[in-house]
């Protein structure tokens, strides 16, 4: 004890001694702003993301690797005291984000339509874990987007060649939805095809060793894996003719206590989708860092004439293409009833467009598209006809906009007869009305005239075979399509 109070008695003296009072009086005058910043409050934002879903990029891996939400994020008022913690989870689909969300470790998620509509009605069917659907990320008018691909070496080439067959899917996913409106908008049974579930990554790979005869999958596998050289697109969802969309959803409890927050996270979606459009080329180079899907990949998607539209606003067309979902699954006994009107909260993306003084109502009447436009420098005529027009990708050089098929092509045979390294060339489908690889397409080609040959691009070779018997001319491939392309240049 004389030893303890020794020390302590020492110690006192210490502290009494000037030289140690500045020291302490630092450390006091400090104490209400170190407990200050104790007192602040936590609040942690589970976010779910599909980072390898090209079209919902700008809602998820753009906001989180260029802290985009961080900077629109509230810090006054009634949030001078909250700290915000953003926590990404990724998903390669929507059910495992729809758990997260009913689970209460996500507050924000985005998805497909289908799997919107799912937990829209599952969260409804369970008080306190409603959601809403708050805004778009992206979306097609037409369907575009899921598909159907086969091994390149099958012999399918459409979805009547697939009776009998195993096809596999992502169960749960739009592109399931896509398979089942499919089937039933065709009058077929449900085992038309032996349909099982495989997510992207175990259909690839089953796929490629030719243990499936198709998969079925969402943005961007039905492009990629052709584009990757193994397998061939026989299925486009614009063959549906209903629209199709990514969408984001909040947990409706965390809105209402946060909305600020909410509206924070449309604002940093709204300027993710103009830094993606301020230079395509750039972003989908940036995607292909952040996500490993190739870049040329996110630009037949995002680019302009891409697959899809960025747009935040909540059309009446989605709200349609979401009942048609809804009367695909309740004729399978596979969902809950959904109230769409409770469902969908546009306050949040309106306050958004307030802040930025945008017009909300004009925008969400508008289906304008990222069109292609520019000079073609090999005819030397304007871009006129975006839904005739293609582009070149040269190596090192960047994107060249072309005004038709033929001036696309005749580019490409010019370029590499030069020497220059392709990466990739568009085109658009004559028939679908959708981007695709000029490299993967049927050709209908009439070269009567070698000087100005006719040739036409499809995704499906049907449709190919079918406008060369009505042009007089024949089917062609890619090759056959450079080698006339050339002549006239």
């Amino acid at each position: 004890m004389t030893s303890y109070l020794s020390a302590f008695s020492s110690l006192h003296a210490k502290l009494a001694m000037p030289r140690w009072r500045p020291t302490l009086l630092l450390a006091l005058a400090l104490l209400p702003g170190l407990a200050a910043s104790q007192a602040k409050e936590v609040v942690t934002i589970g976010i779910g993301t599909q980072n390898t879903t090209t079209n919902t990029v700008t809602g998820g891996v753009v906001l989180k690797e260029m802290k985009l939400i961080e900077k629109y994020l509230p810090k006054t008022g009634k949030y001078k005291d909250i700290e915000f913690k953003l926590d990404w989870q990724n998903a390669t689909s929507g059910p495992p984000i729809i758990n997260g969300m009913m689970a209460k470790k996500l507050q924000i998620g985005m998805m497909g339509d289908y799997p919107l509509l799912v937990a829209g009605a599952t969260g409804q069917s369970q008080p306190g874990n409603e959601t809403q659907l708050i805004a778009t990320i992206a979306y097609n008018a037409f369907g575009s987007g899921n598909g159907i691909v086969v091994h390149k070496d099958s012999p399918y080439y459409e979805f009547a060649d697939l009776k009998g067959k195993v096809v596999s899917v992502p169960f749960g996913s739009a592109a399931h939805g896509m398979v089942l409106q499919a089937l039933q908008s065709r009058n077929l049974p449900p085992d038309f095809f032996s349909l099982v579930s495989q997510s992207p990554e175990v259909g690839t790979t089953n796929l490629q060793e030719k243990k499936i005869d198709a998969h079925a999958d969402f943005v961007p596998f039905a492009d990629l894996l052709p584009y990757r050289g193994f397998a061939r697109k026989i299925f486009d969802g614009v063959q549906t003719n209903v629209p199709t969309f990514h969408g984001v959803i909040v947990r409706k409890d965390f809105a209402e206590q946060y909305p600020e927050v909410v509206v924070a996270y449309i604002r940093a979606l709204m300027e993710a989708n103009a830094w993606l459009k301020a230079d395509p080329v750039r972003a989908a180079t940036k995607v292909e860092e952040w996500t490993k899907i190739e870049k040329e990949v996110a630009y037949l998607y995002l680019g302009p004439g891409g697959i899809h539209t960025l747009d935040p606003t909540i059309k009446p067309r989605w709200l349609d293409t979401i009942k048609i979902g809804h009367g695909v699954l309740t004729e399978l006994k596979r969902v809950k009833p959904l109230d769409i009107n409770a469902w969908v909260n546009e306050t949040y993306v309106r306050e958004a467009f307030k802040q930025v003084k945008l017009d909300y109502d004009a925008q969400k009447q508008s289906m304008a598209s990222f069109d292609i436009t520019g000079t073609d420098k090999l005819c030397k005529t304007p871009v006129a006809r975006p839904k005739e027009a293609g582009e070149v990708w040269i190596d090192g050089a960047g994107v060249e906009p072309h005004a038709s098929p033929l001036c696309t092509l005749g580019a490409i045979a010019k370029l590499e007869a030069a020497g220059k390294k392709i990466r990739v060339a568009y085109l658009i489908d004559h028939a679908l009305g959708i981007k695709v690889f000029a490299d993967k397409a049927f050709y209908a080609i009439n070269a009567s005239d070698a000087k100005k040959p006719v040739i036409v691009p499809f995704l499906l070779k049907k449709d190919a075979e079918s406008h060369a018997a009505k042009i007089g001319g024949k089917l062609a491939s890619y090759s056959e399509a450079l080698t006339t392309a050339s002549a006239p240049f």
